[in-house]
Formats: structure tokens, sequence, C-alpha cells
């Protein structure tokens, strides 16, 4: 063997001195990144909203839900997709009462409309 080492018998030896990790690498499945379907509207007595968020597989222990005043996020995982939302809504929403469950792959949120304080002033118009 020669003292000048080619390219391929370089890549060979780091090959083999980390065998473990080239074998964790090839078992990890890739994942594929969805958006959620979602569907959301304003309740009949015009007091919340309504959110349904459509998650296919994904286990109810995986499933991270956050909202604030004006938006929500969502995620959760299979096997091999990892589901991603993050979603404005049109009106302010009191996002401490919200509330949900999931069942059979679809997440259903409700949550309360915040009261809007109106605090406008008259514009002169010229």
């Amino acid at each position: 063997m020669s003292d000048i080492e080619t390219k391929d018998e370089v890549e060979i030896e780091k090959a083999e001195e980390t065998p473990s990790e080239i074998k964790k690498v090839e078992e990890e499945p890739q994942r594929t990144v969805l958006t959620p379907q979602m569907c959301s509207w304003i309740n009949e007595e015009d007091t919340g909203y309504e959110i349904e968020v459509y998650l296919p597989g994904v286990e109810k222990d995986t499933i991270k839900l956050k909202m604030s005043e004006d938006t929500f996020f969502v995620a959760g995982d299979t096997d091999r997709i990892r589901y991603v939302g993050y979603y404005t809504l049109c009106c302010p929403v009191e996002h401490e009462k919200a509330t949900s469950s999931y069942k059979n792959g679809l997440l259903r949120i409700h949550v309360p409309n915040k009261e809007v304080e109106m605090t406008s002033v008259d514009v002169a118009i010229e």
C-alpha cells in the first residue's frame, strides 16, 4: 500500500469506523411535512369560532396546539408524516377559554370571540 491514500480509501475507512452512525441514519424513515386541512367558521350564535383541523393517523398525544388572540399553531406526527400549520383568525378571540377535542383524525376547537373595544374617532373628510 502506498503512503498516499485515495479519496475512496479514506471514505471507506471512515465508514468502517462509524458503522452504527451510518446504520442509524439508514433506519430513520424520512417524514413528509404537510399542512393540515383546516376549516373555520363563526358559530350560529355569533359568539365564537368553530375550527376543525384534519390530522389523519395522528395519535392524540403527539398533537401540539397553541393559540393566541388572533392566530393558532397545530402540529402532529405519524410514522411517515409531520403535519404543521399556522393560521390567522380574522377576529380576536379569548384564547384562554379555548376548548378542543380529538377523535378519528379530526381536531375540533371552540374558542369564544373577544369583545372588541371600539375606540374610534371621527375623521374629517375634506
